[in-house]
């Protein structure tokens, strides 16, 4: 089975649980669900450095700690939905709980493992199901404030709701997470990705140079500050391909989490869509318009 097929199951997983629950509005509140599995849930602020929670099992019982370090809300609800995710998913239990009974999560997208990741898209899709997600996306403006609105509603942190808000917008729009000089990792759009010949922004690469990304990040400070800036970029600078488009690159630091997300948006483009669609309709609509002579 292939990793794609996998995470396409655990965010189907995770909706089909709040369906069959009846839970359709937001915010959706993992604590809640814990508790209605008998899963005692509890903070613990002196975790190994990186680890966002652990899942624990004595016999037939079940807990979750989470990390405190990072004073972030959702980032808290978060580790603790990774850690439900761990509980829900198959097969989970039987591989990370089978020696000791204590699994140590790495949960936001930050882990390649392949049970790490499968968590990370559980607990996003929990929190920020698809359907109440797009529609409330829809009543909003393009880009980072759309982004911290919806954080706001789902009590979710900014980075994993900047990554659900690309992978479910209509519009074109990139978010890519870096420390320093390094990408930590980038999502982008369907919208996006239909341009030609990008140059995927991975794991590891450089930011690229002349971009308010990087000069952003040569002063340690903003970030710690979460200063915040914007500018207009040609996507191109970013992305590379054969077309280019004018974007907004809007930045803003991350405080103590020492990181900065980056949110490229590309209205023109997205405006493009739609009237290709126009297009579309209305040559339909001549096509079968009755002629008469």
């Amino acid at each position: 089975m292939s990793q794609g097929f996998r995470l396409e199951m655990a965010k189907h997983k995770a909706e089909a649980f709040l369906r069959e629950n009846g839970i359709d509005e937001l915010p959706v509140d993992p604590f809640a669900i814990a508790a209605s599995r008998d899963i005692i849930v509890e903070a613990k602020p002196d975790v190994e450095a990186g680890v966002s929670g652990m899942l624990l099992r004595h016999g037939d019982s079940f807990g979750i700690l989470y990390a405190t370090h990072i004073q972030s809300e959702g980032f808290q609800r978060f580790s603790v939905a990774h850690e439900l995710g761990h509980y829900f998913l198959d097969g989970h239990v039987d591989h990370l709980l089978l020696k000791d009974g204590i699994h140590a999560s790495y949960a936001g997208f930050v882990s390649t493992d392949p049970y790490e990741l499968e968590a990370d898209h559980f607990a996003a899709s929990l929190l920020m199901p698809a359907t109440l997600f797009r529609r409330e996306v829809g009543r909003r403006s393009l880009g980072l404030s759309a982004i911290e609105s919806m954080a706001e509603l789902c009590h979710t942190s900014l980075t994993a709701t900047a990554i659900r808000y690309a992978e479910l917008s209509e519009d074109a729009v990139a978010v890519i997470m870096s420390t320093g000089p390094t990408i930590d990792y980038g999502f982008l759009s369907d919208s996006m990705k239909s341009l030609p010949e990008l140059t995927w922004p991975r794991k590891g690469s450089a930011v690229p140079a002349g971009t308010e990304t990087a000069r952003f990040n040569q002063t340690t400070e903003r970030i710690a500050q979460a200063a915040r800036s914007e500018c207009d970029i040609d996507i191109m600078d970013w992305f590379g391909g054969r077309r280019s488009v004018e974007a907004t690159e809007e930045v803003v630091g991350l405080g103590s989490y020492g990181k900065t997300l980056t949110v490229l948006t590309c209205p023109s483009l997205v405006d493009e869509t739609y009237q290709d669609e126009d297009d579309d309709e209305e040559d339909l609509i001549d096509r079968w318009t009755p002629r008469f002579h």
